[in-house]
């Protein structure tokens, strides 16, 4: 049987050109995050499988790719599902084992503590334009922080990031579960239907108003509610101030604080920002993980077509490992998506060192070979880029290809 040269189907094979992009982004994202004061912390890649089975990642629990029980633990004749044969799983996201980390090391950690990761994670989907089956996640999370300092905290760091890497005039998009929860129950939906009606929503910007309410009376929910949650997004977006109009039109529904909160991010982000995006409340922004409790926001770019960057609160998953609840919010990017729009873009790295190739007749002699390392030697210590090389037969094709990778001076070492 012939070996395969191409990867798995949605996992790539990435050149030189790229892996230099992504070093200096991966850099850029350590700079930036940690003068806001994040730790870089890092977990397995495999996870327990019931942590990943726990009906706090939505969608993703569906992709995870299993890993079999080993050895004697592997009973293939007994099992009767698919998780009596695995006892553990690739993480799809980074947010599960972060929850897991904090749990077991809380007592050794500052409070609150702010957290970077950087790792890949693995999801069983199909893939498309910027999104792979295996991919990094870079996460920031702020955990022990119950106020919007952490919200604030996170949109900044996250969009001074974006425009370090000059992304300009993007959208970040902000909402709140408790206010779409509220919605929902002013309109007379029950709270084991709210679920149900936020998957709807969700869709919006893809079937518009009309496919939402008719999927939602396809659903089986009666008219006067349907018509009565619609009612409310379209008398919202004839209001001057819709937050104003929200916290009177809910009042005795929605949770004392929650308008004034999302007001003083905005108002805080909008003061304080060093970056050219707007920050915009989107009453039909759901976010699809069901652990989500609180504030959830989004950057929206039009370069990609959809969203870049996401997260959001999530107070109670801490909780499930230890009892006690914990609040928690993070932000996470997707690295993949940015990584594809600048290659599409032509961005250069900046102030990148200068990449010089020295190209070595074959059997030099030691002293004058001893002579040209020592010269790389000089110049890597001036912080140029030297590589140090044979000299091909085809030295044309030989430079064609070095200069691909961003080579830009050549010297020639001849035997005399």
């Amino acid at each position: 049987m012939a070996l395969k040269k191409k990867p798995v189907s949605g996992m790539k094979d990435m050149l030189p050109a790229e892996m230099q992009l992504r070093d200096y982004v991966t850099g850029l994202i350590k700079e930036t995050y940690k003068s806001f004061g994040f730790s870089h912390i890092e977990t397995p890649c495999v996870e327990h499988i019931e942590n990943l089975c726990s009906k706090q990642g939505g969608d993703n629990e569906k992709l995870i790719f299993k890993i079999m029980k080993r050895g004697e633990k592997l009973d293939i004749e007994s099992a009767q599902t698919e998780n009596d044969l695995a006892d553990s799983g690739l993480r799809y996201d980074l947010t599960v084992p972060l929850s897991r980390f904090y749990s077991n090391n809380a007592n050794g950690l500052p409070m609150p503590f702010k957290a970077l990761q950087m790792g890949s994670v693995w999801r069983a989907e199909r893939p498309q334009r910027g999104r792979f089956r295996q991919f990094m996640q870079c996460d920031i999370d702020i955990l022990g922080e119950a106020g919007c300092l952490a919200e604030i905290e996170l949109i900044l760091a996250t969009t001074t990031l974006l425009g370090k890497l000059n992304f300009k005039n993007f959208k970040v998009r902000i909402n709140e579960r408790r206010i779409l929860k509220a919605m929902a129950a002013y309109s007379g939906f029950a709270e084991d239907e709210f679920n149900a009606v936020f998957i709807i929503l969700d869709k919006m910007d893809k079937i518009g108003w009309d496919g939402v309410k008719q999927e939602l009376l396809e659903s089986g929910f009666g008219q006067e509610k349907v018509d009565r949650y619609l009612s409310l997004f379209s008398e919202m977006e004839q209001a001057d101030d819709r937050l104003a109009w929200l916290e009177e039109k809910l009042s005795g529904i929605i949770e004392d604080g929650v308008i004034e909160n999302l007001r003083t991010i905005q108002v805080s982000v909008d003061a304080t920002k060093t970056s050219s995006f707007d920050l915009v409340f989107d009453p039909t922004l759901v976010r699809g993980m069901s652990y989500y409790t609180g504030t959830i926001f989004e950057v929206e770019m039009e370069e990609f077509g959809s969203s870049v960057a996401g997260g959001g609160r999530y107070d109670k998953m801490i909780g499930k490992f230890t009892g006690n609840d914990t609040p928690a919010c993070g932000f996470s990017i997707g690295f993949e998506r940015i990584i594809t729009i600048l290659m599409e873009n032509g961005f250069q790295i900046p102030g990148d060192s200068v990449k010089k190739a020295y190209l070595i007749e074959k059997n030099m002699p030691s002293d004058k070979l001893c002579e040209i390392l020592k010269e790389a030697k000089e110049e890597r210590e001036k912080g140029a880029c030297v590589l140090v090389s044979l000299m091909n037969k085809n030295k044309k094709f030989q430079k064609e290809q070095l200069m691909k990778d961003g080579y830009t001076e050549f010297k020639e070492f001849f035997r005399k």
